[in-house]
Parts: structure tokens; sequence; C-alpha cells
């Protein structure tokens, strides 16, 4: 299932503040975003709290996560990713979808399992599916207000 619009590549690494210096030594960043948060996530294994250390950096209109897990059981879809050194590791894709209760609707009528969901309602929602027998990463859709839209950098088209 492919719905959206591809705006996020998304790595994982040991090391976010290394990961930042390389983007804007190599990259015109264009904007750039850095938090440490707190999130409620659901995994098919349970709910918990995360903490992770993330880096936002937009390239042109294509947005670079970065993720480094810091604490938290439900974060091993990401931790169990890490590579051994402080590199970055391709994760995952995420699509932009208009509407997520449209979107909701079809997730039980496509193969691949939900594997991670979080969010904060009526502002933003997010989920991913495990495409990696498929394509060979997860794929994050996400869902959120234009407001919340234009804080993250993203721009209208």
């Amino acid at each position: 299932m492919i719905v959206g619009r591809h705006y996020q590549n998304a790595y994982v690494t040991r090391n976010v503040d290394k990961a930042v210096a390389q983007f804007r030594a190599r990259a015109d960043v264009r904007t750039l975003l850095e938090t440490q948060v707190s999130v409620n996530l659901w995994t098919p294994q349970g709910e918990g709290i995360g903490v992770q250390k993330l880096a936002f950096v937009w390239v042109g209109d294509m947005q670079f996560e970065l993720i480094q897990p810091i604490e938290g059981d439900v974060l091993s879809l990401y931790r169990n990713a890490l590579p051994a050194d402080d590199s970055l590791k391709f994760h995952h894709v995420c699509h932009l979808v208009d509407d997520w209760d449209a979107f909701m609707a079809r997730i039980d009528q496509q193969p691949f399992p939900v594997v991670l969901k979080g969010g904060t309602a009526g502002m933003l929602e997010f989920l991913y599916l495990d495409t990696r027998e498929w394509l060979g990463h997860y794929i994050e859709y996400v869902w959120m207000v234009p407001d919340r839209w234009a804080a993250m950098g993203g721009r209208t088209a």
C-alpha cells in the first residue's frame, strides 16, 4: 500500500549531533529542527513511552528525519536497526496523507502489519507499516493539521 505524498526519508543513528553536522557540511539545508521528545507509542507488544532525540533536516522539499532512540522498550523498531557505529542507517520513508479517517479505513484491506502508532488526536497521527518483505524498509504514514505541517517546515504546493 503506497498512498499520499512521499516527503521524508528517515535514518536511525547513535549520534544525531554528528549526523546533523554532516548534513550542515554536505547539503543545502533549508530548515533544521532539533528536539528531544517523550511520546506515548503503541506497538503489537504493548504501549509505552519512548524518548528520542530527533532532527528534521529539510533540503528543498525533502525532509531527512534523523532518529536517535534514547529510552523505552517501545523503541525497539528503531533500536534493533541501529548501526554498530555512529553512522546513519536508512530506516523508512514517510508519506503525508490528507484524510486520516479515509486512510485508516483502508488499513485492514492491505497485507502489511501495523508495527507502530502514535500521535496527538486532532493534531497529528502516524503509523508504520512493515513493508520490509516487499520494499526492504518500513513505510510511515502521517496526517497533521496545516499549522503543524508549516511548523515542521513543510511547504504547500
